[in-house]
């Protein structure tokens, strides 16, 4: 049974989140009634992240198997004959090893968070970026992103809801630049926890406006309480960008 890895780019704010939800529209219930209509077969794909409702993504990686053996590229042409209505694309298709599962074989996660900051607000990209009027100090807010990489517990950092087992967890890279009038907030990790990238860009957020110091984001990290969390920013800048793999 052949298995197969998508490489997806969407846009969120048409769908109620990654995972598939009875009567809602979501990513992965797109791309499996896509599936469907394809080749017949009733799957259900795994993916490297289940991002939240509004949140986007220019390299999300799923896999699935079939019964038959079709052509890569067949694959990724039908599939997206199929997503044409939806705000879905399939940029990439390989076949993969059996044993590789887009989740548990992955090494790294990556994440952009774009802020818009200007006067004017988003026209053409309304909806995919978070808008912030004042002016923003990106260089503080990189040098109080810096004491949240490598081991902590971000039980900070960590929504209520969140399923994971434990809140400690390594940030490989926190970096926060200026790119003409938007500032990027880049986070690489092996896994995150839930809403963790928006609750760090929300407490950074504050540094770069002038509100909290830089010291502060250490302070709070080291707090170990949600409460300590700056407002958590809203989903529509968030996107997973890539999935690594050995």
């Amino acid at each position: 049974m052949p298995r197969y890895r998508l490489t997806l780019e969407y846009d969120g704010g048409a769908y109620n989140g990654f995972q598939v939800q009875a009567g809602q529209p979501t990513v992965q219930g797109a791309v499996e009634t896509a599936i469907t209509a394809f080749c017949g077969q009733t799957i259900r794909l795994a993916a490297a992240g289940r991002t939240d409702t509004g949140v986007h993504a220019t390299g999300q990686v799923v896999t699935f198997d079939l019964d038959k053996a079709w052509p890569a590229a067949t694959v990724m042409n039908a599939l997206n004959a199929h997503l044409v209505q939806e705000a879905v694309a399939v940029l990439d298709c390989i076949e993969v090893d059996p044993e590789f599962h887009a989740r548990f074989s992955a090494t790294g996660r990556r994440y952009l968070y774009r802020i818009l900051n200007r006067p004017g607000r988003p026209a053409l990209d309304q909806g995919r970026i978070w808008h912030i009027r004042q002016p923003m100090d990106e260089a503080a807010m990189h040098r109080a992103a810096q004491a949240l990489v490598g081991l902590h517990d971000f039980t900070t950092f960590r929504d209520v809801n969140c399923q994971s087992k434990s809140p400690v967890k390594t940030l490989d890279i926190a970096s926060v630049t200026r790119v003409g009038e938007e500032v990027h907030l880049v986070f690489a990790a092996r896994s995150f926890l839930h809403r963790q990238v928006r609750s760090m860009t929300g407490t950074l957020a504050q540094v770069g406006l002038g509100r909290w110091q830089v010291s502060d984001v250490a302070r709070v990290l080291a707090a170990r309480d949600r409460a300590a969390c700056g407002p958590v920013a809203p989903s529509d800048g968030l996107y997973l960008t890539g999935v690594d793999y050995d």
